[in-house]
């Protein structure tokens, strides 16, 4: 039986719509060249991926332009809370903690990140 299919993002998926977020809305042939860095596939491959994030409703298209324009169909920062918030469920069973510290403890955070993490924890303690 197939897996059904997820609406999160593969990591080729993730990629273009981080080419998307960067570079702002684009053409298949942009998306393709930018792409090129990162994997190497022919321009129908990068058409058709468009082309399932189209139908996964990671993508919107102008189909009004021509070329076509595609563009993410949300916020980067949204598709990364949703990503996380799916990933806090099915990994650490639901508990933000347990990921903060399993995070903090497998890789050195910068002086800026621990005080923005401090900040954080104040404003979540009510500024004590």
């Amino acid at each position: 039986m197939a897996r059904p299919a997820s609406s999160q993002p593969t990591e080729v998926e993730l990629q273009i719509l981080r080419i998307l977020w960067d570079d702002g809305p684009s053409i298949a042939r942009h998306v393709h060249d930018s792409l090129q860095a990162f994997k190497q596939t022919t321009y129908s491959t990068t058409v058709k991926m468009l082309a399932v994030m189209l139908e996964k409703g990671l993508l919107r298209r102008d189909d009004r332009a021509r070329p076509q324009i595609y563009r993410p169909a949300v916020p980067r920062q949204r598709t990364q809370k949703r990503m996380l918030k799916d990933l806090i469920d099915k990994v650490y069973d639901g508990s933000a903690g347990v990921l903060m510290l399993h995070a903090l403890s497998s890789k050195k955070a910068s002086p800026e990140e621990i005080a923005e993490i401090r900040r954080l924890l104040d404003e979540l303690e009510g500024g004590k």
